[in-house]
Protein backbone atom coordinates (compact mmCIF):
# COMPACT_ATOMS: atom_id res chain seq x y z
CA UNK A 1 0.00 0.00 0.00
CA UNK A 2 1.03 3.78 -0.85
CA UNK A 3 0.85 6.66 1.16
CA UNK A 4 -1.48 8.67 -1.98
CA UNK A 5 -3.04 11.53 -0.48
CA UNK A 6 -6.18 11.39 0.20
CA UNK A 7 -8.08 14.93 1.34
CA UNK A 8 -8.40 14.97 4.87
CA UNK A 9 -10.63 18.37 4.92
CA UNK A 10 -13.20 17.44 7.82
CA UNK A 11 -16.63 18.22 8.01
CA UNK A 12 -17.21 18.03 11.88
CA UNK A 13 -17.97 21.51 11.97
CA UNK A 14 -21.07 21.59 9.32
CA UNK A 15 -23.88 19.95 9.07
CA UNK A 16 -24.41 16.18 9.11
CA UNK A 17 -24.45 13.75 5.94
CA UNK A 18 -28.32 12.82 6.03
CA UNK A 19 -27.58 9.76 4.00
CA UNK A 20 -28.99 7.45 1.42
CA UNK A 21 -31.11 5.89 3.63
CA UNK A 22 -32.71 8.96 5.21
CA UNK A 23 -33.29 10.41 1.92
CA UNK A 24 -34.61 7.29 0.35
CA UNK A 25 -36.83 6.81 3.08
CA UNK A 26 -38.26 10.41 2.03
CA UNK A 27 -39.08 9.98 -1.32
CA UNK A 28 -40.28 6.27 -0.87
CA UNK A 29 -42.84 7.68 1.20
CA UNK A 30 -43.53 10.11 -1.24
CA UNK A 31 -42.31 13.27 0.29
CA UNK A 32 -41.36 16.11 -1.98
CA UNK A 33 -37.49 16.22 -1.45
CA UNK A 34 -36.96 19.31 -4.13
CA UNK A 35 -37.20 21.34 -1.15
CA UNK A 36 -34.59 19.87 0.67
CA UNK A 37 -32.47 19.83 -2.56
CA UNK A 38 -32.78 23.93 -2.76
CA UNK A 39 -31.34 23.96 0.71
CA UNK A 40 -28.56 21.69 -0.41
CA UNK A 41 -27.76 24.29 -3.12
CA UNK A 42 -27.93 27.25 -0.61
CA UNK A 43 -25.36 25.66 1.45
CA UNK A 44 -23.02 24.99 -1.30
CA UNK A 45 -23.76 28.26 -2.67
CA UNK A 46 -22.29 29.50 0.55
CA UNK A 47 -20.50 27.44 1.79
CA UNK A 48 -18.58 25.49 -1.34
CA UNK A 49 -16.37 23.75 1.22
CA UNK A 50 -19.73 22.14 2.94
CA UNK A 51 -19.17 18.54 0.85
CA UNK A 52 -21.76 16.77 2.67
CA UNK A 53 -24.49 18.68 1.20
CA UNK A 54 -23.11 18.51 -2.18
CA UNK A 55 -22.76 14.67 -1.45
CA UNK A 56 -26.31 14.23 -0.32
CA UNK A 57 -27.45 16.91 -3.25
CA UNK A 58 -25.96 14.03 -5.64
CA UNK A 59 -28.07 11.55 -3.70
CA UNK A 60 -30.89 13.59 -4.14
CA UNK A 61 -30.25 13.97 -8.05
CA UNK A 62 -30.10 10.59 -8.28
CA UNK A 63 -33.10 10.10 -6.64
CA UNK A 64 -34.79 12.30 -8.93
CA UNK A 65 -33.60 10.73 -11.99
CA UNK A 66 -30.68 13.68 -12.98
CA UNK A 67 -28.11 10.92 -13.17
CA UNK A 68 -25.71 13.30 -15.21
CA UNK A 69 -25.93 15.99 -12.46
CA UNK A 70 -26.07 13.58 -9.47
CA UNK A 71 -22.01 12.24 -11.28
CA UNK A 72 -21.27 15.68 -11.20
CA UNK A 73 -22.18 16.70 -7.87
CA UNK A 74 -20.45 13.60 -6.19
CA UNK A 75 -17.41 14.36 -8.32
CA UNK A 76 -17.10 17.89 -7.24
CA UNK A 77 -17.74 16.43 -3.29
CA UNK A 78 -15.32 13.84 -3.89
CA UNK A 79 -12.37 15.94 -5.14
CA UNK A 80 -12.71 17.90 -1.72
CA UNK A 81 -12.94 14.82 0.68
CA UNK A 82 -13.26 11.21 0.25
CA UNK A 83 -14.06 10.60 3.64
CA UNK A 84 -17.91 10.65 4.66
CA UNK A 85 -19.28 9.85 8.23
CA UNK A 86 -22.76 8.87 9.49
CA UNK A 87 -22.26 8.76 13.11
CA UNK A 88 -24.52 6.70 15.25
CA UNK A 89 -26.08 8.38 18.62
CA UNK A 90 -24.79 5.72 20.81
CA UNK A 91 -21.57 4.61 19.01
CA UNK A 92 -19.92 0.92 20.06
CA UNK A 93 -18.42 0.26 16.98
CA UNK A 94 -16.71 1.91 13.63
CA UNK A 95 -17.03 0.35 10.38
CA UNK A 96 -15.12 1.73 7.76
CA UNK A 97 -16.97 0.79 4.23
CA UNK A 98 -14.49 1.11 0.80
CA UNK A 99 -16.62 2.02 -1.78
CA UNK A 100 -16.23 3.32 -5.07
CA UNK A 101 -17.74 6.77 -7.06
CA UNK A 102 -21.04 5.92 -8.60
CA UNK A 103 -24.62 5.97 -8.37
CA UNK A 104 -26.78 4.01 -6.39
CA UNK A 105 -26.31 0.81 -7.80
CA UNK A 106 -22.45 0.69 -7.30
CA UNK A 107 -21.89 0.27 -3.60
CA UNK A 108 -23.61 -1.78 -1.08
CA UNK A 109 -26.25 0.75 0.57
CA UNK A 110 -25.15 -0.47 4.45
CA UNK A 111 -26.83 3.24 5.51
CA UNK A 112 -30.45 1.27 5.49
CA UNK A 113 -28.26 -1.53 7.79
CA UNK A 114 -26.61 0.78 9.82
CA UNK A 115 -29.77 3.11 10.91
CA UNK A 116 -30.96 4.10 14.43
CA UNK A 117 -27.75 1.14 15.65
CA UNK A 118 -24.68 2.18 17.60
CA UNK A 119 -22.30 0.93 14.97
CA UNK A 120 -20.88 4.31 12.91
CA UNK A 121 -20.50 3.88 9.20
CA UNK A 122 -17.43 5.52 7.66
CA UNK A 123 -17.51 5.53 4.06
CA UNK A 124 -13.67 5.70 1.88
CA UNK A 125 -14.50 6.61 -1.69
CA UNK A 126 -11.37 4.84 -3.99
CA UNK A 127 -10.23 5.87 -7.34
CA UNK A 128 -8.99 3.07 -9.64
CA UNK A 129 -5.28 3.73 -10.30
CA UNK A 130 -4.59 5.22 -6.68
CA UNK A 131 -3.54 2.65 -3.98
CA UNK A 132 -5.53 1.95 -0.62
CA UNK A 133 -4.14 4.79 1.65
CA UNK A 134 -1.53 3.91 4.23
CA UNK A 135 -3.82 6.56 6.84
CA UNK A 136 -7.15 5.01 7.00
CA UNK A 137 -10.23 6.61 9.00
CA UNK A 138 -10.30 5.08 12.99
CA UNK A 139 -12.04 2.17 12.16
CA UNK A 140 -12.82 -1.36 14.22
CA UNK A 141 -13.55 -3.36 11.45
CA UNK A 142 -13.20 -3.03 7.33
CA UNK A 143 -16.27 -3.94 4.62
CA UNK A 144 -15.50 -3.87 0.95
CA UNK A 145 -18.84 -2.65 -0.16
CA UNK A 146 -18.36 -2.01 -3.93
CA UNK A 147 -20.66 -3.92 -5.90
CA UNK A 148 -19.25 -6.47 -8.64
CA UNK A 149 -19.39 -4.41 -12.22
CA UNK A 150 -17.50 -4.15 -15.49
CA UNK A 151 -16.35 -0.80 -14.26
CA UNK A 152 -15.36 -2.19 -10.59
CA UNK A 153 -13.59 -5.11 -11.75
CA UNK A 154 -10.15 -2.99 -12.26
CA UNK A 155 -10.76 -1.15 -8.93
CA UNK A 156 -11.37 -4.69 -7.16
CA UNK A 157 -8.52 -6.61 -8.68
CA UNK A 158 -6.77 -3.25 -7.53
CA UNK A 159 -7.94 -3.26 -3.82
CA UNK A 160 -7.32 -7.21 -4.23
CA UNK A 161 -3.64 -6.81 -4.19
CA UNK A 162 -3.61 -3.97 -1.64
CA UNK A 163 -5.95 -6.22 0.28
CA UNK A 164 -3.13 -9.12 0.45
CA UNK A 165 -1.85 -10.14 3.70
CA UNK A 166 -4.59 -7.69 5.29
CA UNK A 167 -4.43 -8.97 8.90
CA UNK A 168 -7.40 -6.91 10.57
CA UNK A 169 -10.97 -7.53 10.33
CA UNK A 170 -12.83 -7.54 7.15
CA UNK A 171 -15.85 -8.47 5.64
CA UNK A 172 -16.39 -9.69 2.01
CA UNK A 173 -13.01 -10.03 0.21
CA UNK A 174 -12.46 -8.00 -3.24
CA UNK A 175 -11.34 -10.81 -5.43
CA UNK A 176 -15.09 -12.87 -3.76
CA UNK A 177 -16.87 -10.03 -4.95
CA UNK A 178 -15.17 -9.97 -8.80
CA UNK A 179 -16.42 -13.72 -8.57
CA UNK A 180 -20.25 -12.14 -8.92
CA UNK A 181 -19.65 -11.82 -12.29
CA UNK A 182 -22.86 -12.91 -14.11
CA UNK A 183 -20.87 -15.34 -16.66
CA UNK A 184 -18.60 -16.50 -14.04
CA UNK A 185 -21.15 -17.34 -11.03
CA UNK A 186 -23.55 -19.58 -12.85
CA UNK A 187 -20.75 -22.04 -13.59
CA UNK A 188 -19.46 -22.18 -10.02
CA UNK A 189 -22.52 -23.04 -8.92
CA UNK A 190 -23.70 -25.78 -11.48
CA UNK A 191 -23.53 -29.65 -9.68
CA UNK A 192 -24.94 -28.39 -6.46
CA UNK A 193 -28.19 -30.52 -5.96
CA UNK A 194 -31.12 -29.07 -5.62
CA UNK A 195 -30.07 -25.98 -7.16
CA UNK A 196 -30.64 -24.06 -10.53
CA UNK A 197 -28.65 -20.92 -11.71
CA UNK A 198 -29.27 -20.35 -15.62
CA UNK A 199 -25.43 -20.04 -16.99
CA UNK A 200 -25.17 -16.94 -18.74
CA UNK A 201 -23.47 -15.85 -21.73
CA UNK A 202 -21.68 -12.79 -21.97
CA UNK A 203 -22.29 -11.77 -25.86
CA UNK A 204 -21.57 -8.71 -28.13
CA UNK A 205 -24.31 -7.17 -30.56
CA UNK A 206 -23.39 -8.25 -33.60
CA UNK A 207 -22.82 -11.82 -32.94
CA UNK A 208 -26.84 -11.20 -31.51
CA UNK A 209 -27.39 -10.21 -34.84
CA UNK A 210 -26.35 -13.21 -36.53
CA UNK A 211 -28.26 -15.86 -34.30
CA UNK A 212 -29.94 -19.22 -35.87
CA UNK A 213 -33.03 -20.20 -35.73
CA UNK A 214 -31.32 -22.90 -33.42
CA UNK A 215 -30.23 -20.61 -30.94
CA UNK A 216 -26.45 -21.07 -31.77
CA UNK A 217 -25.32 -17.21 -30.35
CA UNK A 218 -21.55 -16.69 -30.83
CA UNK A 219 -20.10 -19.83 -28.64
CA UNK A 220 -23.48 -20.48 -26.48
CA UNK A 221 -26.06 -23.22 -27.37
CA UNK A 222 -29.06 -21.52 -26.12
CA UNK A 223 -32.32 -22.54 -27.01
CA UNK A 224 -35.68 -20.47 -27.24
CA UNK A 225 -37.35 -19.31 -25.37
CA UNK A 226 -34.27 -16.89 -23.29
CA UNK A 227 -33.42 -14.36 -20.98
CA UNK A 228 -31.60 -11.45 -22.50
CA UNK A 229 -30.41 -7.69 -20.69
CA UNK A 230 -27.86 -5.35 -21.32
CA UNK A 231 -24.62 -5.78 -19.65
CA UNK A 232 -24.34 -4.01 -16.63
CA UNK A 233 -27.73 -3.30 -16.21
CA UNK A 234 -30.22 -3.40 -13.11
CA UNK A 235 -33.24 -3.76 -11.79
CA UNK A 236 -34.62 -5.46 -14.66
CA UNK A 237 -34.21 -2.03 -17.10
CA UNK A 238 -33.30 -3.53 -20.90
CA UNK A 239 -35.04 -6.88 -19.24
CA UNK A 240 -36.44 -9.29 -22.14
CA UNK A 241 -37.65 -12.79 -22.87
CA UNK A 242 -37.11 -13.75 -26.80
CA UNK A 243 -39.17 -16.54 -27.43
CA UNK A 244 -37.51 -17.08 -31.06
CA UNK A 245 -35.04 -15.67 -33.31
CA UNK A 246 -36.90 -13.34 -35.05
CA UNK A 247 -37.35 -11.06 -31.80
CA UNK A 248 -33.43 -10.61 -31.27
CA UNK A 249 -33.41 -7.44 -34.26
CA UNK A 250 -36.35 -6.41 -32.84
CA UNK A 251 -35.40 -6.09 -29.52
CA UNK A 252 -31.77 -4.92 -30.51
CA UNK A 253 -33.58 -1.99 -32.49
CA UNK A 254 -34.41 -0.60 -29.72
CA UNK A 255 -31.03 -0.87 -28.09
CA UNK A 256 -27.28 0.73 -28.25
CA UNK A 257 -25.75 -1.16 -26.01
CA UNK A 258 -22.57 -3.25 -26.74
CA UNK A 259 -22.86 -6.20 -25.29
CA UNK A 260 -25.70 -8.49 -23.51
CA UNK A 261 -25.84 -11.17 -21.41
CA UNK A 262 -28.40 -13.97 -22.85
CA UNK A 263 -29.30 -17.15 -20.45
CA UNK A 264 -31.42 -19.96 -20.62
CA UNK A 265 -35.72 -18.87 -19.58
CA UNK A 266 -36.85 -20.95 -16.90
CA UNK A 267 -40.68 -21.22 -16.17
CA UNK A 268 -40.93 -20.93 -12.59
CA UNK A 269 -44.62 -20.69 -12.64
CA UNK A 270 -46.66 -21.67 -9.65
CA UNK A 271 -49.81 -23.87 -10.15
CA UNK A 272 -52.46 -21.04 -9.76
CA UNK A 273 -50.21 -19.42 -12.74
CA UNK A 274 -48.30 -17.07 -10.35
CA UNK A 275 -44.25 -16.32 -10.80
CA UNK A 276 -43.35 -15.89 -7.01
CA UNK A 277 -39.48 -14.56 -6.64
CA UNK A 278 -37.47 -13.57 -3.18
CA UNK A 279 -35.46 -12.18 -1.87
CA UNK A 280 -32.61 -13.99 0.39
CA UNK A 281 -29.96 -12.30 2.89
CA UNK A 282 -27.68 -14.76 3.67
CA UNK A 283 -25.20 -13.39 6.62
CA UNK A 284 -22.46 -15.77 8.15
CA UNK A 285 -24.00 -18.24 6.68
CA UNK A 286 -27.24 -18.28 7.70
CA UNK A 287 -30.27 -17.38 5.35
CA UNK A 288 -33.06 -14.94 6.29
CA UNK A 289 -36.05 -13.47 4.58
CA UNK A 290 -36.05 -10.29 3.15
CA UNK A 291 -39.29 -9.74 0.98
CA UNK A 292 -41.27 -12.10 -1.49
CA UNK A 293 -43.03 -10.50 -4.69
CA UNK A 294 -46.14 -12.48 -6.15
CA UNK A 295 -47.02 -11.34 -9.71
CA UNK A 296 -48.78 -12.22 -12.75
CA UNK A 297 -45.75 -11.52 -14.72
CA UNK A 298 -42.34 -13.59 -15.04
CA UNK A 299 -40.33 -10.43 -14.90
CA UNK A 300 -41.20 -10.08 -11.00
CA UNK A 301 -39.90 -7.06 -9.43
CA UNK A 302 -41.07 -5.57 -5.50
CA UNK A 303 -42.34 -2.74 -7.01
CA UNK A 304 -44.06 -3.45 -9.94
CA UNK A 305 -45.67 -6.41 -8.05
CA UNK A 306 -48.52 -4.94 -6.89
CA UNK A 307 -48.03 -6.13 -2.95
CA UNK A 308 -49.39 -3.08 -1.95
CA UNK A 309 -52.76 -3.42 -3.62
CA UNK A 310 -53.61 -6.77 -2.63
CA UNK A 311 -54.14 -7.73 1.20
CA UNK A 312 -54.32 -11.55 -0.57
CA UNK A 313 -50.44 -11.24 -1.93
CA UNK A 314 -49.70 -9.43 1.76
CA UNK A 315 -51.11 -12.41 3.39
CA UNK A 316 -49.02 -15.09 1.82
CA UNK A 317 -45.84 -12.97 2.18
CA UNK A 318 -46.57 -12.54 5.84
CA UNK A 319 -47.12 -16.77 5.90
CA UNK A 320 -43.87 -16.88 3.94
CA UNK A 321 -41.62 -15.01 6.78
CA UNK A 322 -43.44 -16.48 9.67
CA UNK A 323 -42.52 -19.90 8.28
CA UNK A 324 -39.04 -19.01 6.68
CA UNK A 325 -36.61 -20.89 8.66
CA UNK A 326 -38.86 -24.35 9.15
CA UNK A 327 -39.89 -23.93 5.33
CA UNK A 328 -37.99 -22.11 2.64
CA UNK A 329 -34.77 -22.48 4.51
CA UNK A 330 -34.82 -26.21 5.57
CA UNK A 331 -35.95 -26.80 2.08
CA UNK A 332 -32.95 -25.32 0.83
CA UNK A 333 -30.64 -25.85 3.28
CA UNK A 334 -27.68 -27.35 0.92
CA UNK A 335 -28.26 -25.12 -1.65
CA UNK A 336 -28.23 -22.40 0.44
CA UNK A 337 -25.16 -23.85 2.30
CA UNK A 338 -23.89 -24.20 -1.32
CA UNK A 339 -23.67 -20.56 -2.42
CA UNK A 340 -21.83 -19.43 1.05
CA UNK A 341 -19.38 -21.89 0.74
CA UNK A 342 -18.84 -21.16 -3.19
CA UNK A 343 -19.05 -17.60 -3.03
CA UNK A 344 -16.64 -16.93 0.07
CA UNK A 345 -18.74 -13.93 0.97
CA UNK A 346 -20.24 -13.70 4.69
CA UNK A 347 -22.65 -11.09 3.41
CA UNK A 348 -24.94 -11.53 0.23
CA UNK A 349 -28.15 -11.53 -1.09
CA UNK A 350 -29.84 -13.27 -3.30
CA UNK A 351 -33.04 -13.18 -5.60
CA UNK A 352 -34.46 -16.31 -6.37
CA UNK A 353 -37.51 -18.34 -6.94
CA UNK A 354 -38.22 -22.26 -7.10
CA UNK A 355 -39.40 -24.45 -10.03
CA UNK A 356 -42.13 -26.55 -10.27
CA UNK A 357 -40.67 -29.62 -9.32
CA UNK A 358 -39.03 -27.57 -6.26
CA UNK A 359 -35.47 -26.73 -6.80
CA UNK A 360 -33.79 -23.49 -5.67
CA UNK A 361 -33.78 -21.36 -9.05
CA UNK A 362 -31.12 -18.46 -8.60
CA UNK A 363 -31.11 -15.53 -10.76
CA UNK A 364 -28.83 -13.00 -9.02
CA UNK A 365 -26.25 -13.51 -6.10
CA UNK A 366 -25.04 -9.48 -5.03
CA UNK A 367 -22.94 -8.34 -2.32
CA UNK A 368 -25.07 -4.76 -2.32
CA UNK A 369 -28.69 -5.39 -3.14
CA UNK A 370 -31.25 -2.82 -1.07
CA UNK A 371 -32.92 -4.04 1.74
CA UNK A 372 -34.48 -1.82 3.62
CA UNK A 373 -37.56 -1.06 6.83
CA UNK A 374 -38.99 1.58 4.57
CA UNK A 375 -42.60 -0.35 3.68
CA UNK A 376 -45.58 1.62 5.90
CA UNK A 377 -46.52 -0.60 8.63
CA UNK A 378 -50.33 0.11 8.15
CA UNK A 379 -49.83 -1.99 4.91
CA UNK A 380 -47.02 -4.46 5.72
CA UNK A 381 -47.19 -4.59 9.26
CA UNK A 382 -44.92 -8.05 9.36
CA UNK A 383 -42.11 -6.24 7.11
CA UNK A 384 -40.47 -3.82 10.00
CA UNK A 385 -40.31 -7.18 12.99
CA UNK A 386 -38.89 -9.55 9.94
CA UNK A 387 -36.06 -7.18 8.93
CA UNK A 388 -35.20 -5.87 12.27
CA UNK A 389 -34.30 -9.82 12.61
CA UNK A 390 -32.36 -9.06 9.18
CA UNK A 391 -30.62 -6.18 10.99
CA UNK A 392 -29.31 -7.76 14.24
CA UNK A 393 -28.05 -10.77 12.76
CA UNK A 394 -25.79 -7.83 10.66
CA UNK A 395 -25.25 -6.26 13.60
CA UNK A 396 -24.16 -9.83 15.15
CA UNK A 397 -21.57 -10.38 12.22
CA UNK A 398 -20.21 -6.99 12.21
CA UNK A 399 -19.41 -7.48 16.22
CA UNK A 400 -18.09 -10.61 15.86
CA UNK A 401 -16.14 -10.03 13.05
CA UNK A 402 -14.68 -6.93 14.68
CA UNK A 403 -13.98 -9.28 17.23
CA UNK A 404 -16.11 -7.82 20.16
CA UNK A 405 -19.22 -10.13 20.04
CA UNK A 406 -22.79 -8.96 20.17
CA UNK A 407 -24.18 -7.53 22.64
Amino acid sequence: MNSCAIPTQSAMDRPPLLGLARLMRMAYAGVDIAPLGIKMIERAGADPGDVNALMDLSTIMQLDFAPDLAADLQRQALAQNRHYRLAAASERLRLLALMAPGNLMTNAPLDFLVEDSDISLEMLYLVPGESLPRSLPKHDLVWVAINESDAAQPLLQQLAADLKGWTRPLINSPERIAGLARERVGGALQGVPGLVMPQAARVAAADLRRVTSEGRIGKAELGFPLIIRPVGSHAGQGLARLDCADGVDDYLRGRGEPEYYVAPYFDYRSRDGLFRKYRIALIGGRSYACHMAISEHWAVHYLNAGMAESAEKRAEEALFMANFDRCFARRHETALLAIYRRAGLDYLIIDCAETPDGALLVFEIDSGAVIHAMDPSDVFPYKRPQMARVFAAFRDLVFQAAGGGGA
